[in-house]
């Protein structure tokens, strides 16, 4: 064991902005033991349900992991925990070591790499695949490792976030449980005291993803680390109150995904996402769960760590009726709910920007620099040096100037006047509007936050294959980075939906910022002609087809294709200002593409500078307008204020007491405050 003293020890590695969480590898160097798996045999695609039963779909994925190979990302090494449930080796046990040295050096995203070690030290321990030496060297690293901010030592790990928090406090709760009686080498605290310190924690964080849903919200990204630490607290933690209150958020986690996915592609308006996903699904990170849990997806071995947790998972079952939620398929579905909190909202969750831990709760919507939020997030800095963590440089070169303005009270001031800039991060409350049939899905976040800088939000989507979708943004930067060409936004703009209609507004902001100034007046939509099987263009007018779902895609002012590009998938129009159209259908509804193509040539299209008005044979009068309601054959819409859930299978306000749900003869009840998680049946 290590000695049990409190360090202060310096973390400092290469910084980079991520692009996607496959940027992070384990350094293994050791090659594989003879016998491993030396190539990747690829999975297939399947948008029907592959096998009837669970235990046939976990069987398939606990084989397929068992014939490849770890791959060196920080999630790679996840396949080793399969040999181990499987008792099948030769397990690569350097994989495992680096997967320690790597927390062991606390590099950003350490937290993912420990939920799989602590895995391993509770269901793996004895096996006899793994020698002493190693179980050692996991023990040794759970002692040692930083926690939470407010333990000693300077590093650039991100503990803030949403995802992040919970992944944190699952890994100390559940290390202070394995070495209870034990002093923890960073903290000087024992298990115990290391319970206790993350307890609370826990479960506010529980209690305000049940009643608030997820900031990080319908994140085909970061659900999969939420998911993996909320399988380890069920599956481990001793107490039942904690662990029931996981179960139950899991569940509304899992519901999400069955909502919002088509044909197992986690494909709607996301909180959080990065260029690649957004144009495939098929490298999505909970795409591997989906076909795991709802038989749709691909194994995809690329981002993934939810699905080996759950394959292997001790306790945990699935309630049947989300199986049958993520599967049915009727003419029509609309899901509207709504996540997140609002920054002028605190008290009615019990939050005070007069405490550190609230404001750490803050800081999971990201909310940095937000006027209400930005002289307690200065303070936090301060408390927990974080003017030396990387992903704070651009504070940290702002320095003097930050400590005039909070000496002189002006900071609130400076924060409120380039808000639109500097809070671009930060992930209020959103409302969610998701239409499908049984030939695409489209999906927006309404009327989210216009005319804001965007971070690595998505807010509006067209999916007709895993490939064969559509989406508009304002690009913030040429470069593949959170405000970049197809990741975040410049600028968010206006978004509203009606059924199978989208409008987006865009009106680019020319206002210098203090952390980006827009130097790309165009916006852009990602329309892949090779991933289609028709295209066809007039008036003004795309059109594509896929299967038997057709987009049409129209914009204020004529677009280009971007001949740059070695493929056809891109369409721009030059300008500050512009609205962009989307319309879906499909052949069940439109009859043929010709003759969808012709509905919508019937369409009559007037604009007003940042206002349209759209005749639609199919859906009548819609009007909309960057300061105008959003009406339908002369009703206003109400784009704000939707329930925690509607839709056919729930209707839960929000916040809601209980959370009921059903779908062909099955049912799940879920009702936090009283830890009650009950199903009729389970996969």
């Amino acid at each position: 064991m290590l000695n049990n003293t409190s360090t202060n020890m310096i973390f400092k590695h290469e910084f980079f902005e991520t692009t996607s969480v496959t940027d992070f590898l384990l350094k293994i160097k050791e090659n594989p033991p003879e016998g491993y798996p030396d190539k990747t045999i690829p999975d297939t695609y399947t948008d029907k349900p592959f096998l009837p039963t669970f235990q046939e779909r976990k069987d398939y994925f606990l084989n397929y992991c068992l014939m490849n190979p770890a791959k060196f990302t920080i999630k790679g090494y996840y396949y080793e925990l399969v040999r181990l449930y499987k008792n099948k080796g030769p397990v690569y046990i350097s994989a495992i070591k680096s997967a320690l040295d790597y927390i062991n050096e606390r590099y950003d995203c350490s937290d993912f790499v420990m939920l799989g070690i602590i895995r391993l030290l509770y269901q793996f321990k004895d096996n006899q695949l793994l020698d002493s030496i190693i179980i050692e060297y996991a023990e040794n690293t759970l002692l040692q490792f930083k926690y939470w901010p407010d333990e000693p030592g300077i590093d650039s790990m991100c503990t803030w976030t949403e995802n992040h928090q919970i992944m944190f406090l699952s890994n100390e709760y559940l290390a202070g449980q394995y070495f209870p009686d034990t002093i923890f080498n960073n903290s000087g605290m024992t298990g115990m005291q290391k319970m206790e310190h993350a307890r609370k924690r826990i479960l506010q964080w529980l209690e305000l993803r049940f009643k608030t849903g997820f900031s990080e919200w319908l994140s085909h990204i970061y659900y999969d680390e939420d998911i993996t630490a909320l399988v380890n607290i069920v599956d481990f933690c001793n107490d039942l109150i904690i662990s029931k209150k996981a179960e139950i958020v899991l569940n509304c986690l899992l519901y999400d995904i069955a909502l919002n996915s088509f044909k197992g592609c986690f494909s709607s308006t996301h909180g959080r996402s990065y260029a690649n996903e957004k144009r495939s699904a098929l490298c999505e990170s909970t795409i591997d769960t989906a076909k795991l849990l709802f038989g749709m997806g691909i194994f995809s071995n690329a981002d993934n760590m939810s699905a080996v947790t759950l394959a292997i998972s001790t306790k945990y079952r699935m309630p049947k009726v989300l199986y049958n939620v993520a599967c049915d398929t009727p003419e029509e579905i609309i899901n509207k709910q709504r996540m997140g909190l609002k920054l002028n909202e605190l008290k009615k969750w019990g939050l005070s920007i007069n405490n550190p831990d609230d404001v750490m709760v803050l800081l999971s919507l990201e909310a940095y620099t937000h006027p209400k939020t930005i002289n307690a997030t200065m303070k936090l800095f301060d408390t927990f040096n974080w003017w030396e963590n990387n992903f704070f440089s651009m504070f940290k070169s702002k320095r003097n100037f930050l400590s005039i303005a909070r000496r002189i009270k002006m900071l609130p001031v400076i924060a409120k006047i380039f808000e639109k800039d500097i809070t671009r991060n930060t992930r209020e409350e959103v409302n969610i509007y998701t239409y499908k049939t049984p030939d695409y899905m489209l999906s927006c976040a309404q009327d989210y936050r216009k005319g804001y800088g965007g971070d690595q939000q998505h807010i509006w989507q067209a999916t007709l294959g895993p490939e064969a979708v559509c989406f508009t943004t304002h690009p913030g930067s040429y470069e593949n980075t959170s405000t970049g060409y197809w990741v975040g936004s410049g600028t968010l703009p206006r978004v509203a939906q009606i059924k199978n209609l989208v409008i987006a507004i865009y009106k680019i902001s020319t206002m210098p910022g203090l952390y980006k100034t827009n130097k790309l007046f165009f916006t852009h939509a990602w329309f892949p002609a090779n991933k289609f099987d028709t295209i066809h263009e007039q008036n003004g007018w795309a059109f594509a087809q896929k299967g038997n779902a057709y987009i049409a895609l129209y914009s204020q002012y004529p677009y280009r294709w971007n001949t740059a590009s070695s493929e056809k998938n891109e369409l721009i129009t030059d300008g500050k200002e512009n609205i962009w159209i989307c319309q879906m259908g499909d052949r069940a509804t439109d009859g043929s593409f010709d003759s969808f193509i012709s509905s919508m040539l019937r369409t009559k299209v007037y604009f007003r500078k940042l206002k349209v008005h759209i005749i639609s044979p199919s859906l009548g009068n819609i009007s909309f307008g960057w300061t105008d309601p959003l009406k339908h054959n002369g009703k206003s819409i109400d784009l704000s204020n939707y329930k925690r859930y509607e839709n056919p299978y729930s209707s839960a306000d929000f916040p809601p007491d209980e959370i009921a749900i059903t779908c062909n003869d099955s049912w799940l009840k879920l009702d936090f405050e009283r830890g009650i998680c009950k199903a009729d049946t389970f996969v």
